[in-house]
């Protein structure tokens, strides 16, 4: 209750009317410091923080490609394992079985997870080139199931490969040695269990922070602007001089990098990757978090994904908790974690029905969603004026018609 309650002072405190810099001192004061000593007196806060910015940089490359652009990506989740095979297989003792070299019993030199990162940023963008390429002259429900069906296909690749181990996936995954940051951590009282987390908890604030300054640059640039033209309007935006296939393929490879890079990160955090950790119901969780948070918005976005995985990763864990401690002859099949996305469906549904714009919109967004609150006067309104005799209420057509009928005096 305390972790969700801080969450929440973060949230207000991005909503508070106040000066920037008086914002970003509460953010940096609850993120440097507070989540760090949070994270040393229970991991598992760590732990939730770290998997919350994963899923929030994943979350922001799709707000790129469904929010802006409007292109409904399915398989999604596909350049995230792109990301995350491309340094398990090289960063663990996978690879000695795929080289057939016994000096690389531990996989290849863990100082080269650095250079892994932009590696599988590249990765990821070249295979949404690949993905892109075929589907983009599809609209709507076609293009989310091809889409949906080529996410499968890298799923099933990595189930049937020798190179991934299949089925059986990889474990022993190394990531990259920081003596300096061990000392600091430390320093600070950390055990020495938890250098890991700790240096992969500054590692995701630093790539997430990128990422959310190429997002908002983005949605300023001309790019942006033609994502959100091919939104609106594909035939306007062609006969405005923006190049379809190009912007398509662009929105695709940006979306694609952020996953990539996140993969890499994600499997040095687990040590071990198997197909079931990107199969459709993660495209599908993401997009939720797009969807709930609200699409266009980057604080939005990241509100839906930290929503999203308190909802699967401590809320409903922790009421399964309380009810077999408090009732332990309840039955199992009412534990609440294994109807997690029966119960997120109907949250998805309630949103849809009271708050479709999203938890926090955009303006553009909000705007959009009701445009039709106030509609313009009806007939039987114009009546009641004529009757009133308040003005006079002439429809479109007639209103010109009207203004000629007049005199030079009258006019």
């Amino acid at each position: 209750m305390l972790f969700g309650a801080f969450l929440l002072s973060l949230l207000f405190a991005y909503q508070w009317r106040a000066a920037p810099w008086a914002k970003t001192a509460v953010f940096a004061l609850g993120i440097v410091f507070v989540l760090p000593f949070m994270g040393r007196d229970n991991t598992s806060y760590f732990d939730l923080v770290i998997q919350m910015l994963i899923f929030g940089a994943l979350a922001l490359g799709l707000n790129i490609v469904v929010g802006l652009a409007g292109l409904l990506d399915l398989g999604y989740i596909a350049f995230f394992a792109v990301g995350a095979y491309l340094w398990g297989v090289f960063g663990s003792p996978q690879f000695a079985e795929v080289s057939g070299n016994a000096a690389f019993a531990t996989g290849i030199n863990a100082n080269f997870f650095w250079l892994f990162i932009p590696l599988g940023v590249l990765a990821a963008a070249l295979v949404g080139v690949l993905i892109g390429l075929p589907v983009l002259k599809l609209k709507g429900d076609y293009l989310a199931i091809v889409t949906l069906g080529l996410g499968e296909v890298i799923r099933i690749f990595a189930n049937n490969l020798d190179v991934t181990n299949g089925p059986q996936g990889i474990d022993a995954i190394e990531s990259a040695p920081v003596p300096w940051l061990n000392s600091l951590a430390g320093t600070l009282g950390f055990a020495p269990d938890q250098y890991r987390l700790f240096f992969l908890y500054i590692l995701v604030l630093i790539v997430i922070g990128i990422v959310i300054l190429v997002n908002y640059r983005l949605d300023r640039s001309k790019i942006g602007r033609s994502w959100i033209a091919i939104r609106e309007d594909e035939v306007a935006a062609q006969a405005m001089g923006v190049p379809l296939l190009r912007t398509k393929l662009l929105a695709f490879a940006s979306g694609a990098s952020f996953a990539g890079a996140m993969g890499v990160i994600f499997a040095a955090k687990q040590t071990f990757i198997d197909p079931k950790s990107f199969d459709y119901f993660q495209s599908i969780g993401v997009l939720s978090m797009v969807i709930l948070g609200g699409m266009g918005n980057i604080a939005g976005v990241l509100l839906g994904a930290v929503v999203v995985t308190m909802l699967n990763l401590m809320i409903l864990p922790t009421i399964s908790e309380v009810l077999q401690g408090s009732f332990p002859n309840i039955n199992p099949n009412l534990d609440p974690s294994k109807y997690q996305r029966l119960i997120f469906g109907l949250v998805l549904v309630l949103m849809m029905l009271y708050r479709p714009e999203g938890l926090l919109p955009s303006a553009r967004r909000q705007a959009e969603m009701h445009q039709d609150d106030d509609p313009p006067p009806d007939s039987l309104e114009a009546d009641n004026a004529l009757q009133a005799g308040t003005s006079e209420v002439l429809s479109p057509g007639f209103s010109t018609r009207g203004e000629n009928e007049r005199t030079g005096s009258e006019r």
